[in-house]
């Protein structure tokens, strides 16, 4: 049996709201913070405790601000569609590295919001 799909979900006056469920393991089916599986770290992201942390870095950059989520569940289609997402919300540039999303700027609040609103536990890392 195949888990159920996340998708947006609309009201009756057609704006988007985000299915609340919580997101479970495609192999062992148990919420992702009860995962089972050996290789959980990669099929879940490296934290794979449900939360979503973002940070500001400008180390090795040359001094440019970039704001990295970590975290984030999911393969790697998963991430760049969410990294796709937040580079539109911010009007700025970034990639999917390591399972890490970047998005270049200091955007931290503004991503962590959206990803609020994507239903996930966000916490905000670093200074």
């Amino acid at each position: 049996m195949t888990p159920p799909q996340r998708k947006p979900l609309y009201t009756t006056d057609g704006r988007m709201v985000v299915d609340r469920r919580p997101a479970r393991c495609s192999d062992c089916q148990r919420l992702l913070t009860e995962c089972v599986c050996s290789n959980r770290r990669v099929k879940h992201g490296a934290a794979a405790d449900g939360i979503v942390r973002v940070s500001r870095d400008r180390k090795q950059r040359g001094g440019k601000t970039v704001t990295l989520v970590t975290g984030l569940p999911g393969g790697e289609a998963a991430l760049i569609e969410v990294a796709g997402r937040l580079k539109r919300l911010c009007g700025s540039g970034g990639t999917v590295k390591d399972g890490v999303v970047e998005v270049q700027g200091d955007h931290r609040e503004k991503v962590a919001e959206a990803l609020r609103g994507m239903g996930h536990t966000v916490k905000l890392a670093g200074g």
